[in-house]
């Protein structure tokens, strides 16, 4: 029988914060947390439970970048008491900027809508890939954010293969399998533009990415760019549907994750369930 002197526990309300995150990847094993390695994920939540004095602190991210690929845009949502929150929400993107090294930033730090999911509610993920041609190499000030390709590149048979890449298809070919994860994923956008005289901007847009989609794709446009591949040539591995030895996965400093874009709060949590189904190809 339950003493009404007697102290009770209750679990306290929580409630979800969206966090806005930039950092250079360059000293970075990649976000995910790993067991003796610096991560994005690590810095971020030592940073989080210091400031806020709260055990286990688990950031759950938009998209887990590699090792040295970079992020203007990421996102993610932490789960807190309401009560800390109002007593600390005001100073707490001060204070974790006084905490944090350099290299990682959190932009912004705000309560989510209803529904709010950082992982599965995004509309899609929108990178860009650097590269210069340059016969004299890259910019020493730019040597963390941009590949040196030592061949002359045609920007024109780089977005005519690009755009046969376009549209909802098994990225098999193009994607390290991963065991039970499906590799169909929509490409939105595959554009390349020229920034400078020897300086190209890859934009890849898609609802999500398998692992190393992204550079793998830079590596086979690539190929056709430098005139090694045929304009055709990305689209037949494509359709080959395995592995191709031949698709060069370039190296991760020359990526940057600039946006996550989200849907209207209304459509927040119908967009996550719709995420998380298991996906196969129409027909």
């Amino acid at each position: 029988m339950h003493d009404p002197a007697s102290p009770t526990t209750s679990t306290p309300e929580l409630l979800r914060l969206r966090l806005d995150i930039a950092y250079d990847g360059t000293e970075f094993s990649g976000w995910a947390e790993q067991p003796g390695r610096r991560t994005v994920q690590g810095e971020l939540q030592f940073a989080l439970a210091r400031v806020l004095r709260l055990d286990g602190v688990q950031l759950t991210v938009a998209g887990r970048t590699d090792a040295g690929v970079h992020a203007r845009g990421q996102v993610a949502h932490l789960d807190v008491p309401v009560d800390l929150w109002a007593a600390e929400g005001d100073r707490l993107l001060r204070r974790l900027s006084g905490v944090l090294p350099a290299d990682v930033r959190v932009r912004a730090v705000a309560p989510a809508p209803e529904g709010f999911d950082a992982r599965f509610s995004p509309l899609y993920r929108r990178y860009v890939y650097r590269v210069s041609d340059a016969p004299g190499g890259v910019d020493p000030l730019r040597r963390h954010d941009v590949l040196w390709h030592k061949r002359p590149l045609d920007l024109d048979r780089m977005n005519q293969a690009a755009a046969e890449l376009l549209g909802e298809h098994d990225f098999a070919a193009y994607c390290r399998k991963r065991e039970g994860a499906t590799t169909i994923r929509e490409l939105l956008r595959l554009e390349w533009v020229r920034e400078d005289e020897h300086l190209y901007a890859g934009t890849v847009q898609a609802d999500a990415f398998c692992h190393n989609m992204v550079r793998a794709l830079v590596g086979a446009v690539l190929a056709v760019g430098d005139g090694r591949r045929d304009t055709s040539w990305p689209r037949t591995v494509l359709n080959a549907g395995v592995r191709d030895s031949a698709v060069h996965v370039v190296p991760p400093h020359g990526l940057s994750l600039e946006e996550i874009r989200y849907p209207a709060d209304t459509d927040l949590a119908t967009r996550a369930t719709a995420t998380r189904r298991v996906r196969t190809l129409s027909g």
